[in-house]
C-alpha cells in the first residue's frame, strides 16, 4: 500500500469526500487493539480509567472511550500509522505555510466507540454548514481541509452490523439534505433510509478516511454483538482539543518525537517573572 495518495485516491477523495483503505491494519494489530479495549471494560458514562474517559453524546450511540491513545502502545502506533498518515497529511494540507513551523498535523479528538444492537448515530455534518473547523477546501490544486478522520474497523461492519453511512459528495453541498430536520441525537435516529446515503461496508482492519464536512452517521445495528471502531481526527497543527482534553505527561514522555509533535504541536509557554533567579 502506497503511503502517498495515488492519483485515483486524490480524484475520489475530491469527488466523494472519502476513501476506504483496505487492510490498513494487520490481524495482529486489530487483536492488540481489541485486547486493549477489553482491558478498559466494563466502564460507565463519565468514568475515567487512567487518562481514558468514557462518554456518550446523549444518544443511543454506544460508549466512547475518549483519549484512547492513552491506552497503550497499540493505540500510540495509530497516531502516525503508515497506512494513512501521509494521505491524511496531504488532504489536511498547509505544510508549506505556518503549519510547517509547528508540525504537519494535530489530533484534536481520538476515541474508541462500542455500539450494541439497536444503537446508531444520526445524520450530521455537510458542506452546507460551512463550519470552519471541519471545512472542505481545495485551492490552486492544494487541499486545505479543516478535519480529516480515520475511522478504523475493529469488527466487521457488513449489512446489519451498524456500518458507517455517508452521502458521497455532500462535503460540497450548498443545501441541507431534506431529511436533516428529521434527525435528532437524543432520539437515537439512524441514517437508514436516507436518500443518497450509502453504507461503508468494511472488514476488521479496514479504515475509512473522510473529510468531516461530509454528511455521515450510521445504520442501526440489528445483529447481535458489538460494533467496535476507533476514530482519530486530524487537523492543522494550530488547532485545539475539541473537548479540552490534554495528553498526560506520561504519554508525552514515551512518544516518539513525531508522535509527540502531533499530540502536542505547541508546548505550553511558561511565564518567568522579571527578576526571578530560578534559585
Amino acid at each position: 500500500m502506497s503511503n502517498q495518495p495515488s492519483e485515483m485516491e486524490i480524484y475520489l477523495f475530491d469527488l466523494r469526500g472519502y476513501l476506504i483503505l483496505k487492510n490498513a491494519l494487520s490481524p495482529h494489530e486489530v487483536a492488540d487493539l481489541n485486547a486493549g479495549i477489553d482491558a478498559l471494560l466494563p466502564i460507565e458514562d463519565g468514568e475515567w480509567d487512567g487518562y481514558v474517559h468514557a462518554t456518550n453524546f446523549g444518544a443511543k450511540d454506544g460508549i466512547n472511550l475518549q483519549q484512547i491513545y492513552e491506552a497503550g502502545a497499540p493505540f500510540e502506533r495509530l497516531i502516525d500509522h503508515p497506512s494513512w498518515f501521509e494521505k491524511v497529511k496531504y488532504f489536511v494540507g498547509g505544510q508549506d505555510s505556518f503549519d510547517a513551523l509547528l508540525g504537519p498535523l494535530f489530533i484534536d479528538e481520538n476515541f474508541a466507540n462500542i455500539r450494541a444492537s439497536g444503537e446508531a448515530i444520526p445524520l450530521h455534518s455537510g458542506g452546507h454548514e460551512n463550519v470552519k473547523r471541519t471545512q472542505y477546501l481545495l485551492r490552486n490544486g492544494s487541499f486545505m481541509c479543516g478535519q480529516v478522520n480515520i475511522l478504523i474497523a475493529l469488527t466487521d461492519m457488513m449489512p446489519g452490523d451498524g456500518a458507517t453511512m455517508l452521502i458521497p459528495g455532500s462535503h460540497k453541498s450548498n443545501f441541507a439534505h431534506p431529511h436533516f430536520k428529521d434527525h435528532n441525537f437524543r432520539e437515537g435516529d439512524s441514517v437508514d433510509g436516507v436518500e443518497g446515503a450509502i453504507e461503508a461496508n468494511v472488514k476488521a482492519g479496514d479504515a475509512l478516511l473522510f473529510v468531516d464536512a461530509i454528511s455521515h452517521g450510521s445504520a442501526r445495528r440489528v445483529n447481535p454483538g458489538n460494533r467496535r471502531i476507533i476514530v482519530y481526527r486530524y487537523g492543522p497543527s494550530w488547532g485545539n482539543s475539541r473537548f479540552g482534553y490534554q495528553p498526560s505527561p506520561a504519554l508525552l514522555d514515551r512518544l516518539t518525537p513525531q508522535r509527540r509533535q502531533i499530540v502536542q504541536p505547541q508546548k505550553p509557554l511558561l511565564r518567568t517573572p522579571r527578576g526571578h533567579t530560578g534559585a
